[in-house]
């Protein structure tokens, strides 16, 4: 039955190999949606890598990741320098790194930082973060750019640009009495890093001084603005541990510091709690590869119900040699398996040679690292549903072929 099934298929192709294509293509959309699900899912999780705590004014825990990681929306308050130094003098903590939010460049948003940043502040699967050109800034007027926005804006080394207070395109004051130089662009993250422009503490301090002291309230007041460090405040404070086990503690007693009312949150869990409210967008991947799946099975059964009517003195003929409706169903039900078995093997080539084709453009664009390893369980599961589908559907054509008279079968005339 299964070498009349494969030569009965040959017979027909030319039509067989069109819905060979089209399962193939839906599988290799089915495999390839779930792997990029998958990796999207752990590199959400991986945008910080090291990082054990992140620490901030009091707020939710939600917001201050949001401000923090992704430099989305606007932190509710700032906590104290001295707040600042007693958090990075723990004895738990192994390294932190400051982080002052609040300005913006052409509507890229500043993080006034350290250089710690660049030494300790990892991504990805343990990433450091690298630089396409350049260095790091060592110098209160110098400034580091990410990949997207050094791309966009069409900037260069030593390029000399003016920051903005506030967010926006336009931001509220231009901060134009004190350009900052372009030392160096960052190398693609495919995190919140590419689109951010990253400056010294004391470079900030210096301008804000500026404008609180050209503020009329000020000067009414007789202050001369604000002095660096010791009125110094920062949006967010990232903590790595000596030890990771001592995370918990330190949250606790951040949350308990009575000087200042702080909040602090673990990044990894926070990070897999917000990934949960995206949940929506994850399901709705998941339903178009199905969806595509299942236009693909669709097409095969159409494709064999519409070959039905050139076959029924074929079928009448085995209906007549002795092949009962079990032998019938059995052969349509082999075929729609062949032309599934082949779609299937089809699809994963059109995976593997489309993650050859874009694996380097997805890790450099949007930080994707897809496997190209063997399948895995879940998607061998995956395939052999679209295999038992088929069967399922190849059903429809199968019953209404045996349910065909004999004498009907041979009385055809085309």
């Amino acid at each position: 039955m299964l070498r009349l099934a494969a030569q009965s298929l040959y017979s027909r192709r030319f039509t067989a190999a069109l819905t060979v294509l089209s399962i193939g293509l839906a599988v290799a959309l089915l495999l390839g949606v779930e792997r990029v699900r998958e990796q999207a899912r752990d590199g959400f999780a991986s945008t910080v890598s090291g990082v054990d705590v992140i620490a901030g004014a009091r707020t939710s825990g939600q917001n201050l990741l949001l401000t923090s990681v992704f430099h989305a929306g606007t932190p509710t308050n700032n906590l104290s320098w001295a707040s600042y130094r007693w958090l990075a003098s723990r004895p738990s903590v192994a390294w932190s790194v400051p982080l002052a939010l609040g300005d913006s460049h052409r509507g890229y948003r500043v993080a006034g930082t350290g250089t710690e940043l660049f030494t300790h502040f990892r991504y990805g699967r343990d990433r450091s973060l690298q630089f396409a050109v350049g260095r790091r800034f060592d110098a209160a007027d110098e400034v580091v750019l990410g990949a997207e926005v050094a791309r966009r804006l069409n900037y260069r080394l030593e390029h000399k640009l003016v920051l903005s207070h506030g967010s926006g395109e336009l931001g509220l004051v231009q901060h134009a009495a004190n350009a900052f130089r372009i030392t160096g662009i960052l190398a693609p993250t495919a995190t919140p890093l590419d689109r951010a422009v990253l400056v010294p503490l004391d470079g900030l301090d210096v301008i804000h001084a500026e404008t609180a002291s050209d503020d009329p309230l000020q000067q009414a007041l007789g202050g001369a603005g604000v002095a660096a460090p010791a009125a110094r405040s920062v949006s967010a404070v990232l903590l790595g541990l000596r030890q990771r086990t001592a995370a918990l503690t330190l949250q606790r007693e951040i949350n308990e510091y009575p000087s200042e009312p702080l909040t602090a949150i673990l990044p990894g869990v926070s990070l897999l709690e917000l990934w949960q409210t995206l949940s929506t967008l994850e399901q709705s991947m998941r339903l178009i590869s199905a969806l595509v799946v299942a236009v693909g099975l669709t097409g095969m059964m159409t494709a064999l119900l519409t070959s039905f009517d050139g076959r029924r003195r074929e079928l009448a003929i085995l209906r007549s040699v002795g092949a009962g409706p079990r032998h019938i169903v059995s052969l349509i039900c082999a075929e729609a398996a062949f032309l599934a078995a082949l779609g299937i093997l089809l699809g994963n080539v059109l995976l593997y040679a489309g993650l050859a084709a874009a694996r380097e453009w997805l890790a450099r664009r949007l930080g994707l690292e897809l496997g190209f390893g063997a399948p895995q369980q879940d998607e061998w599961w995956k395939m052999a549903a679209v295999l038992l589908a088929a069967i399922v559907v190849a059903l429809v054509p199968a019953i209404r072929a045996y349910r065909q008279s004999l004498a009907d079968g041979l009385t055809f005339r085309s």
